[in-house]
């Protein structure tokens, strides 16, 4: 180890601290990402500090100004943690005491390593969370532009994976819009819990400074203060919550990704994806595939581990502080970055795929998926709804078998499984007519459909 490092804890030891032991416990290469928030907790420490009377202000500027030029340092490039650091917190401070001197051990006077870390943690959290949720209203807005455009283009509906009925298109992007705005909304509520400050509760007993962890507090931005000075620094469930609701969003892109996925394939057809997110094949040339679509598909597996790994981590850790805690902030910073690049780049996607929509009006206008029409019609004829599926079920058997599509079976054929068909049976077999026969709430007819965009709009 370097005669200039310094691990903050080794004075009470005899021995050094074994080189091998350093490179497993080092966590720099890791926690480096925190070097702002880490910055920013302690220029708001220090601010109280002073204001307290507890170090002077001379002191407190000094430690300000140092503060801020090492931000500037590590934000440059010009200084670059080794893991010989064990932390980006000792790299701060370290360096600190390389610039002021003997002042910079001031800085913690009252603060322990638990509670400024489960502060830069929620001050990283805070940060991702407004970013993770503008990134979905992006996303929210090119769902609601989508149902806009194809509110009256006609596809699929699908359950199974076997076509069930036909829908308006922009109903389908509208269920996609409902599932990322209850993202948006799940982030939301969880910042309530995640914009609390610990700073004040020391390592787990507070301390016998008088510290003004309110004016802490607000100097952070924090709505409000901990509770209990041991759970303040033992507790992870916002990280967890965290991760859980990345999981969640994940979930909703990768079952979006694979509609994609399917319905770009040669044998849906159903739409088209730009060649500027999709790759070919290095040995057959005629291949396009949806790469983009399926890294968003694959990537949610890792945030799912992540969330098995912190709830691991923490299912049998006495209270209170212990140090597999430091295992927290891999599988945080991961979930966070893979969940907001894939919502960004998944809503570029979206806005360069194309409907192909004269292929879609053909085969809807022929397809079996219009016998829910056929036993809807027997009801408004009297008929119990049991009777007029197994009615219907006949026709559908006897139009595959004689290859004939369900609008185009004669008046006289559909007789014959029942008396109560007539000619007025036709309207109600095309796929306009199904789609807007739907007269309950939120259903796909254009109508519903119309009046969901405009609520939607207003939620944006």
């Amino acid at each position: 180890m370097s005669k200039n490092k310094e691990l903050l804890w080794q004075s009470r030891f005899s021995e050094p601290f074994d080189r091998g032991a350093l490179l497993f416990s080092s966590s720099v290469h890791v926690d480096k990402k925190l070097y702002r928030e880490d910055i920013r907790g302690s220029v708001a420490h220090v601010t109280m500090l002073a204001e307290e009377g507890i170090v002077s202000d001379r002191d407190a500027a000094q430690i300000i100004a140092g503060l801020g030029e090492i931000e500037v340092e590590l934000s440059s490039g010009s200084l670059v943690p080794e893991w010989e650091d064990e932390d980006i917190h000792t790299v701060i401070e370290n360096r600190l005491k390389e610039k002021i001197g003997a002042v910079a051990g001031k800085l913690h006077s009252g603060r322990s390593r638990n509670d400024q870390v489960a502060t830069d943690t929620r001050l990283y959290m805070r940060r991702q969370i407004e970013e993770l949720q503008g990134a979905i209203s992006g996303l929210l807005k090119v769902l609601v532009e989508k149902a806009e455009t194809h509110r009256d283009t006609i596809i699929f509906g699908y359950t199974h994976l076997q076509r069930a009925q036909p829908i308006s298109a922009g109903h389908y992007y509208l269920a996609y819009f409902n599932m990322f705005l209850r993202d948006r909304d799940r982030l939301g509520d969880l910042m309530k819990r995640v914009n609390i400050s610990p700073l004040g509760a020391a390592a787990f007993a507070g301390s016998t400074l008088p510290l003004n962890v309110k004016r802490s507090a607000e100097l952070l931005g924090f709505d409000d203060l901990f509770a209990n000075s041991i759970d303040a620094v033992s507790d992870r469930d916002t990280v967890i919550e965290f991760i859980s609701a990345c999981s969640v969003i994940m979930m909703h892109l990768s079952r979006f990704a694979e509609d994609l996925i399917l319905w770009s394939s040669y044998e849906f057809g159903y739409l088209e994806i730009s060649d500027a997110f999709a790759t070919g094949s290095s040995i057959m040339p005629q291949k396009k595939n949806a790469d983009i679509a399926e890294l968003v598909r694959g990537k949610t597996g890792r945030v799912y581990g992540n969330l098995m790994a912190m709830l691991t981590i923490m299912k049998g850790l006495p209270l209170s502080y212990n140090r597999d805690m430091q295992e927290d902030k891999q599988p945080l910073f991961d979930s966070a970055e893979t969940t907001l690049g894939s919502v960004e780049i998944f809503a570029r996607l979206l806005e360069h795929t194309r409907l192909k929509e004269e292929k879609l009006a053909k085969l809807t206008n022929e397809d079996l998926s219009l016998a829910t029409e056929i036993a809807e019609y027997l009801v408004r004829k009297q008929v119990p709804f049991r009777d007029a599926h197994r009615i219907t079920g006949k026709i559908v058997t006897w139009s595959i078998a004689s290859g004939v599509t369900l609008p185009n079976i004669p008046v006289e054929q559909f007789r014959e499984f029942s008396e109560a068909i007539d000619e007025d049976i036709y309207p109600a077999l095309k796929a306009d007519a199904s789609v807007n026969s739907k007269k309950s709430h939120g259903s796909c007819s254009f109508n519903s459909v119309a009046k969901q965009i405009v609520e939607a709009r207003k939620k944006l």
